[in-house]
């Protein structure tokens, strides 16, 4: 297996991301992630940027003047007004957002689906899929990088097989999608509660304890005091994610943590952009109100350049 085979392993699994002894994991699930920024608009807006345009589109418009953004972001609030009222209301954003979110996992599902898809039918067996990932490497009893890849292929087949509605073995282009972002369809999520159960509940015995709660995210590694945000998920786990209060979290409350469905972020973001951009405070936006919040909303070259300056850490 390559590397960038194995990667794509990793990229099927709940979460699963090493991380150094202090450093949180977060497990939960929303819809596709609107960013892997910190949200703090005191320092900058790049949170703001991926969420309105997606990663990849924030990227291309860093490199913008100004004038060229505005320009840019003139056209992009034509297509976000669906009803052509000269106005863009708290609704047409989040649905813009949504469709951003969206884009992130289908142009995924398309980057991959020309290496899976060997004989080009336009259809993905779980033949294709277990050779161009495993390959030979099945066959090896003892690897040099000490992972079982025989028990990989099973969770893979496993979630393959639930994500294949028909039961044929062989995957179309929306059953690859389920297959890779099982987040994303409700007939998926058992799958992604019995992934995330497996990966933490150590002593197997179908739930997940306190300790094993925060050692999924946080290992001491000699370290004498825990770190406060350690502390902090203790208390979250007694008060919030055990809910009845036996002192561990059975499937419902795993469920609950991971994919909670209180909270939807494309909505917070919606309402935080019309908040900081609606001058007038009518509750809704005109093209001129947001491009003149041009720097909230896509950013530039000239943006970044003067938050460089302002935190002092390029420099």
């Amino acid at each position: 297996m390559t590397i960038q085979q194995f990667l794509v392993y990793l990229s099927l699994c709940a979460i699963c991301v090493l991380t150094k002894p202090t450093d949180k994991k977060d497990r939960v699930h929303h819809d596709p992630q609107l960013s892997d920024k910190v949200h703090d608009d005191a320092q900058n807006f790049e949170y703001d940027h991926d969420a309105f345009l997606g990663a990849d589109e924030a990227k291309t418009f860093d490199q913008l003047t100004p004038e060229e953004s505005k320009e840019r972001l003139g056209m992009i609030v034509d297509k976000i007004d669906t009803d052509k009222d000269g106005f863009v209301t708290e609704g047409e954003l989040k649905a813009w957002i949504k469709k951003a979110q969206k884009k992130y996992v289908y142009d995924n599902v398309e980057r991959q689906w020309q290496e899976f898809d060997m004989n080009q039918d336009g259809l993905i067996s779980w033949d294709e899929y277990r050779n161009v990932t495993y390959g030979t490497y099945l066959d090896d009893p003892d690897p040099d990088d000490g992972f079982n890849y025989k028990q990989m292929m099973m969770r893979d087949e496993r979630r393959f097989k639930m994500a294949d509605k028909d039961g044929d073995l062989i995957a179309t282009k929306e059953e690859f999608t389920a297959f890779l972002h099982p987040e994303e369809y409700d007939y998926m999520k058992d799958i992604v509660v019995q992934e995330t159960m497996e990966d933490i509940d150590k002593n197997r015995d179908g739930v997940i304890d306190l300790e094993e709660y925060i050692g999924d995210m946080y290992s001491h590694d000699g370290d004498a005091d825990e770190p406060e945000w350690v502390k902090t998920e203790r208390e979250q786990f007694v008060e919030f994610r055990d809910k009845n209060r036996d002192g561990k979290m059975d499937k419902e409350e795993t469920k609950d943590w991971i994919l909670p469905s209180d909270y939807d972020h494309a909505e917070a973001e919606a309402r935080h952009l019309v908040y900081e951009s609606d001058q007038n405070k009518d509750g809704k936006l005109t093209k001129e109100e947001i491009v003149d919040k041009y720097d909230l909303f896509v950013g530039s070259q000239a943006t970044d350049f003067g938050e460089a300056l302002v935190r002092h850490d390029e420099f």
